[in-house]
């Protein structure tokens, strides 16, 4: 399935967990090292706002603002539709680690969604059930991806997830966050 087909599934999904947070949220701890469902947010937003121009073949820019929730919406529309455009994944995008090509990045949009996704449900112990197709996918990329990246800064190393982990947590822990223990 390829990085545009996948959007389309994680989007409902990620938008639900996005669009039920309230401003009592932001301040939980995430398992994202060091980041409140806030600094996830940010994130997300400053990468969004980004990245829209660097698929729309423009210098990337640095999103602004100060209203997370009014903003990430907005931000993640406006990153998907730029990434639909025409020749879009044809381009070669200033990744913070790199240029790479779009079809690449779009698969790094897709992980990211799906980890901070969960980051936020976790925080906020609100369900997230992303499609198995797409979590499979984004798996499959990672273990070819992030070996290479994982610097401590960009992606900690692998934790090791429960023995009866969901997929999402087997990707999330490959990714260096801790999965907590066994459930019944």
């Amino acid at each position: 399935m390829d990085a545009l087909a996948q959007l389309d599934q994680l989007g409902p999904v990620l938008s639900e967990v996005i669009g039920a947070l309230t401003p009592a949220d932001l301040d939980k701890q995430t398992p994202c090292a060091e980041f409140t469902v806030r600094g996830v947010l940010e994130h997300m937003n400053g990468g969004a706002g980004m990245f829209t121009q660097a698929f729309g073949g423009q210098p990337p820019v640095a999103g602004a603002g100060t209203d997370v929730l009014d903003q990430i919406g907005p931000s993640l529309e406006a990153l998907f539709g730029a990434m639909n455009a025409p020749g879009a994944l044809d381009r070669t995008v200033a990744a913070p680690f790199g240029e790479v090509p779009g079809e690449t990045f779009a698969r790094f949009v897709v992980l990211d969604g799906l980890v901070h996704g969960w980051d936020i449900s976790v925080a906020t112990g609100r369900p997230y059930d992303p499609p198995a197709a797409v979590v499979a996918e984004a798996d499959s990329f990672a273990r070819g991806a992030l070996d290479a990246l994982r610097d401590g800064e960009t992606f900690a190393a692998a934790t090791k997830p429960p023995a009866n982990a969901t997929p999402i947590e087997r990707l999330v822990a490959y990714t260096g966050r801790q999965v907590e223990g066994e459930r019944a």
